[in-house]
């Protein structure tokens, strides 16, 4: 079998457009995504990350037109803040990619022809609204305002009349094909709500979409002439009476560029197709009914699964954006609540398979209950603990009642990171730093430890079973929570006294599985170190913001 072992995993998030500074609620997916690509690395999975940003659509090069400079420039300069962003939010893809980038422009030229070679483009009439943040609109994609006719998903950008000649994608030859993929494949687009929403938009009968843009000299060229032969002129420049790829047709191509397509063949046999497509419910109908259709007519095969998130609201359900003024901006997020403190609350408070309302003390109270009193604390008693009444010695575990909750809820974790369900996964680990207070409160070591120096035999081999259950615990929990924490992961294996046996992406170590074994050290000495503070605690809400 080719993909075992190891066994590869291809995931990829939607790529943002770079006409302005992200925000949180635009990280959001990019968060979720790499809290399951280091989960997938750390199973010993071959696992490629992409994501990146998506440069050529109309409004971006309105936007470098409003400040006098060229597009390239513009774009240059947003994609730098996207970079910085996810680096202050520990964010680490395989592959950054951008549309500007010359294998993917090679990509999507290819893509086209394909199509234009399996019949499946031809040369139509466009007369209709066009939203320079989305693309065409038909008339069921557009609303009726006392402002007049509005994107509902960029309300604030002005829609443009258009009526031009422009190369169509023969979207309505693949409705059968659709469908019975849809039926065939209900995994394929998850959670089942929305597939449900798109195999209804299926069965409304498809139409048929532009692929192109005539006069736009931001994209990329469109290789195919009028009368059907190359746009390439014998100096290599392309005729711009072609116009340029339509920005969403060209948008979706990054996911097979980044798999290697077409110029490494290899590396695409090898990726391709993705595992998972990660991206916002407002792009379901691009991913799931444009892309495949995309792709079977390139001869290619389609992702094997499609997750559709929700969205972050603020007050009143209202959709976050910087024009809106509800904007959270990354680096104020990370300067109150750190690296991980902000991947934890973001991916903890909004669950990753439906809208949620957020607010600034809504996060504030996540970070102290959980990370601060419930983790914070677990680990620095334990240590403290172990420190005082051990000499830092690091007992074996027994097979107790933490092993159970062990036993519980770590399989449950893998199931609802298998099924995207971050806010789940993360809800198990807390389970199990619950379980642990718990067994602190009940057994009191404190008292085991007056009964052991008082000469109770019993009572000091109950304070080394307790205190080892507790820091074989945190062990487990270290372990289990490094894909959605990784600076702190390696700082809680420290203080127990392990080596933290992975790289800074998860990458390089041993298999996860074998190492969230109960037990899997028992027998290796050890010595704890002193505890350190993992999340101070934000003493208000008011202070935070």
């Amino acid at each position: 079998m080719p993909d075992d072992p190891p066994r590869r995993f291809y995931l990829t998030t939607a790529i943002a457009y770079a006409n302005s500074q992200p925000g949180i609620h635009t990280l959001y997916e990019v968060i979720g995504a790499d809290a399951i690509a280091r989960w997938h690395r750390m199973l010993g999975d071959d696992t490629r990350f992409l994501t990146g940003t998506d440069e050529h659509s109309v409004n971006i090069a309105m936007r470098a037109a409003e400040e006098g400079i060229d597009p390239r420039t513009f774009v240059d300069e947003k994609v730098e803040l996207f970079k910085i962003a996810e680096a202050a939010l520990g964010i680490s893809p395989d592959r950054f990619i951008r549309t500007t980038d010359p294998d993917h422009v090679r990509a999507a030229q290819e893509l086209v022809r394909r199509a234009h070679a399996n019949g499946d483009i031809y040369l139509g009439t466009y007369e209709g609204w066009y939203c320079p943040s989305e693309g065409f609109r038909s008339a069921s994609e557009v609303q009726e305002t006392a402002r007049g006719t509005i994107c509902p998903n960029h309300p604030d950008v002005p829609l443009q009349w258009l009526t031009e000649q422009n190369w169509f994608f023969r979207l309505s030859a693949y409705q059968a094909r659709l469908e019975r993929h849809f039926i065939d494949n209900p995994q394929f687009v998850q959670p089942d709500y929305r597939r449900n929403e798109m195999l209804g938009f299926i069965r409304q009968g498809l139409e048929d979409f532009s692929i192109s843009r005539a006069g736009s000299g931001w994209g990329i060229p469109f290789p195919i002439a009028e009368n059907g032969e190359t746009a390439q002129r014998e100096d290599g420049s392309w005729d711009p009476e072609a116009g340029t790829i339509y920005v969403w047709y060209d948008a979706l191509i990054n996911y097979v560029t980044g798999a290697g397509f077409p110029d490494d063949p290899d590396a695409f046999a090898r990726y391709w197709p993705a595992d998972l497509h990660v991206i916002g419910k407002d792009i379901l109908r691009f991913h799931t009914i444009f892309w495949p259709a995309m792709l079977w007519s390139a001869g290619l095969e389609v992702p094997r699964k499609v997750w559709a998130h929700g969205f972050l609201l603020a007050a009143g359900g209202e959709r976050m954006s910087k024009s809106r003024g509800n904007f959270l901006d990354p680096s104020d997020f990370v300067a109150a609540f750190g690296s991980d403190g902000a991947r934890y609350v973001a991916l903890r408070e909004v669950p990753f398979d439906k809208d949620a309302e957020v607010s600034w003390d809504g996060f504030v109270r996540r970070y102290n209950a959980d990370l601060a009193n419930d983790l914070g604390n677990l680990i620095n008693r334990t240590v403290s603990m172990a420190n005082r009444y051990l000499g830092g010695e690091r007992p074996d575990p027994t097979q107790g009642g933490l092993m159970a909750a062990r036993d519980q809820h770590i399989p449950a974790v893998r199931t609802s990171i298998d099924d995207c369900l971050l806010h789940e996964a993360l809800a198990q680990i807390w389970e199990l730093v619950g379980a642990a207070n718990r067994e602190v409160d009940r057994e009191k070591p404190w008292e085991l430890n007056k009964l052991a120096q008082g000469g109770d035999d019993d009572a000091a081999n109950r304070l080394r079973g307790v205190l080892g259950d507790l820091i074989e615990t945190c062990r487990v929990i270290g372990l289990a929570v490094a894909p959605f924490l990784p600076a702190t992961a390696p700082r809680i294996l420290a203080q127990l006294g392990y080596a933290w046996p992975f790289g800074p992406d998860g990458n390089d170590g041993p298999p996860l599985l074998d190492e969230l074994r109960w037990a899997a050290h028992a027998g290796e000495a050890g010595t704890l170190t002193n505890a350190e503070p993992l999340f101070p605690r934000l003493e208000t809400e008011t202070e935070a913001s």
